[in-house]
C-alpha cells in the first residue's frame, strides 16, 4: 500500500496517462473539514489555522460532483449503453456522444461515470487479465484542434506509456493501440474535446473513418465528449462534401446531452433548490447557516450562473475563498458582487437581472422561505 506521503497530488494529475487515471479512480473520498465556531477559530495557533484554512481552500475548490438530475439521467443512459455492448467480437458496438454547451458539467459527469465503471470492472474481474496483463477498463484521450489519425493513435499509446509511440508510422501506431486495448481488456474509450476536430476538413474525415475502424475492430464502447457535435456534422446524413462519409457515425452513435437548470416550471425550480441545498451542506464557513444559498441567494445565484452548473460552482468556490480570506465567513450578495465569474455568465446575466427585478421570474418553488 502506498503511504499517504507518496500519494500523487490530486491537483497535478493528467488523466490522459494511466497511472494518473488510476490515482483519480482510487483516490479516497475527500474528508469534509470540521466547521468551527468563531471562538474555536480564534483559539487555533498560527500553524493550526494555516493548516485548517488550507484544508478548506482545497475542499471548496473540489465541491463536486453533485448528483444532479442531469448527471443521474446521463449515468443511467450510459449504464444502459455500456452494459448492452456485450456483443461478440464480430459485431460493432454502439457509440455515445455527450454533446452539450460548455459549463454544464459534461466532462465532470463522464469522468464520474468512468470512475464507477472502472471500479466495477476491477471488482468483478480483478486487476489483472487471464494473460497476466494489467486490466485497464477505461482509456481516456483528450483531442486537440490539430488531431489527425496518427495523433489519435499516439495519444492512445501515450495513455499506456507504450515505448513505440514516438517512432512508429500511423498504421503501426493503430495496431499497437489495438494490441494495448486487447491486452489490457479496455471496455470504454473516452475521447474528450471532440469538437476541436475540423470535421469537414481532410484530417476530420480521416479521424472519422479511423473512429469507424476502432468501432469495428476494438471491443470497446466509444464515448465521445464535445460541444456542438451535431452542428459540426458528426451525425449528418446529408450529401454535401464529407457528410456522407460521416453518416455511418450518426447511425451508430447515441447522442446524450446535459441541459442547464431552468426555472420556468415548478419542477425546474424544485431541482434548482435541491442543488443549492446540496451545496449548502458542503460549504465550510464559520457563519454559514441553513438557507444561505437556497433561500437568501437563490435568484441571485441563478442570475449569476444562468442555470449552468459550471458557472455556479465557479462562483460559489471563489466566493468561499474570498469569504474565508477576508474573515466574513459567509456568502452574501455584497461579497459575491465582488467576485468575478466566467465571461459567458457575466454577459448573459443582464437580461435575467431585469426579469427578476420586474417580478417576471423567480427561482424559488412554492412554499420556499422569502429571502431576508
Amino acid at each position: 500500500m502506498t503511504s499517504p506521503a507518496l500519494q500523487p497530488d490530486p491537483g497535478s494529475l493528467a488523466l490522459s496517462r494511466k497511472e494518473d487515471f488510476k490515482a483519480f479512480v482510487d483516490a479516497p473520498r475527500r474528508s469534509r473539514p470540521e466547521a468551527l465556531d468563531r471562538n474555536t477559530l480564534r483559539a487555533l495557533t498560527a500553524p493550526e489555522r494555516a493548516a485548517y484554512d488550507r484544508s478548506r481552500r482545497q475542499w471548496h475548490a473540489n465541491l463536486g460532483p453533485i448528483r444532479t438530475p442531469q448527471l443521474a439521467h446521463l449515468h443511467e443512459d450510459l449504464w444502459d449503453i455500456v452494459d448492452s455492448n456485450l456483443q461478440d467480437g464480430d459485431q460493432a458496438k454502439g457509440a455515445v456522444a455527450v454533446d452539450a454547451f460548455p459549463g454544464l458539467g459534461k466532462t465532470t459527469a463522464v469522468l464520474a461515470f468512468a470512475r464507477e465503471f472502472h471500479r466495477r470492472e476491477i471488482a468483478e474481474h480483478g486487476p489483472f487479465t487471464a494473460q497476466g496483463h494489467e486490466r485497464w477498463p477505461v482509456c481516456r484521450v483528450g483531442l486537440t484542434g490539430n488531431t489527425g489519425m496518427k495523433d489519435l493513435n499516439r495519444a492512445m499509446l501515450e495513455f499506456f506509456g507504450h515505448p513505440g509511440r514516438q517512432t512508429s508510422t500511423a498504421t503501426q501506431l493503430g495496431l499497437q493501440a489495438l494490441d494495448c486495448v486487447l491486452s489490457c481488456e479496455v471496455r470504454l474509450l473516452i475521447l474528450d474535446d471532440l469538437h476541436f476536430l475540423k470535421w469537414r476538413r481532410t484530417s476530420g474525415i480521416e479521424v472519422s473513418n479511423h473512429l469507424k475502424w476502432i468501432a469495428n475492430e476494438f471491443p470497446v464502447t466509444l464515448l465521445k465528449v464535445g460541444v456542438g457535435l451535431a452542428d459540426k456534422g458528426l451525425f449528418s446524413e446529408g450529401e454535401a462534401l464529407g457528410e456522407t462519409v460521416l453518416a455511418q457515425t450518426g447511425r451508430r452513435t447515441t447522442r446524450l446531452d446535459m441541459p442547464p437548470f431552468t426555472i420556468d416550471t415548478e419542477k425546474g425550480r424544485r431541482q434548482w433548490r435541491q442543488l443549492l441545498l446540496a451545496l449548502e451542506q458542503r460549504i465550510v464557513l464559520t457563519d454559514a447557516y441553513p438557507g444561505m444559498l437556497a433561500d437568501d441567494l437563490s435568484d441571485y445565484l441563478f442570475t449569476r450562473s444562468t442555470g449552468h452548473i459550471g458557472s455556479l460552482m465557479t462562483l460559489v468556490n471563489r466566493g468561499c475563498q474570498r469569504a474565508q480570506r477576508t474573515g466574513i465567513e459567509r456568502l452574501t450578495r455584497d461579497l459575491l458582487d465582488q467576485v468575478r465569474n466566467d465571461e459567458a455568465a457575466e454577459q448573459a446575466r443582464r437580461e435575467l437581472e431585469y426579469a427578476f427585478r420586474a417580478g417576471k421570474a423567480t427561482s424559488r418553488p412554492h412554499g420556499a422561505r422569502t429571502p431576508t
